[in-house]
């Protein structure tokens, strides 16, 4: 696991220090209940930012080197907390800023069960999260402004979203549905009895 290689790979705030290590110790303990850190009941004070990052493509590093064991990545997911769009790692006794750089999770798989109405769409994460897309769990699109490119997303747990990677997303299309909403007819998802709509229907090729 990552080590605090000096006073300096620690982040400090008078007398509180945390570094990678006590905040990976500190989910280990929880995630012993077998519940999962309980991080709403956690109310710990800032300690600063950490020297660790979320790229685009859900590669964790520290101290801008990759974390290459998948069992650490997971383990530091689970304190993974968000407010407004700053990322933390949380315990009971310390909060840390990281840096994410767009979602802070990837959907790198997807199984579709059912057709039509009883279509359900269910997510797999990089970091072992699995979620079935529906009114608790909603797909989301961002389009670019300048290319029209789309950019989706699906929520995995409290305001932590997924974005789901291109290979995953495109084998999805092919699952999509056309239905009217509010009036336009929109193209989009359907999962867990709802309409995620993804583009208005009058913007595909074939119109």
């Amino acid at each position: 696991m990552p080590k605090a290689k000096s006073s300096h790979s620690d982040v400090r705030t008078g007398n509180t220090a945390a570094s990678a290590e006590s905040l990976a110790d500190a989910a280990r303990a929880a995630s012993g209940s077998g519940k999962g850190p309980p991080l709403e009941a956690w109310d710990p004070p800032f300690c600063g930012d950490l020297d660790m990052e979320i790229r685009r493509d859900g590669t964790w590093f520290y101290e801008g080197t990759p974390i290459g064991r998948k069992a650490l990545v997971k383990l530091f997911s689970t304190i993974l907390w968000r407010e407004g769009d700053a990322y933390f790692l949380k315990s009971p006794v310390e909060k840390v800023g990281i840096r994410v750089e767009d979602a802070p999770f990837v959907a790198e798989d997807a199984e579709i069960e059912g057709d039509g109405a009883e279509q359900m769409i269910r997510f797999a994460t990089q970091v072992g999260d699995a979620v079935t897309a529906g009114p608790d769990h909603p797909i989301r699109v961002v389009r670019d402004a300048a290319t029209g490119e789309p950019s989706p997303y699906v929520l995995i747990r409290r305001n932590l979203e997924a974005l789901v990677d291109r290979k995953t997303f495109y084998r999805l299309v092919d699952a999509g549905t056309r239905e009217e909403v509010e009036g336009t007819l929109w193209f989009g998802l359907r999962s867990g009895g709802t309409f995620f709509p993804i583009i208005p229907a009058s913007e595909l090729p074939d119109g």
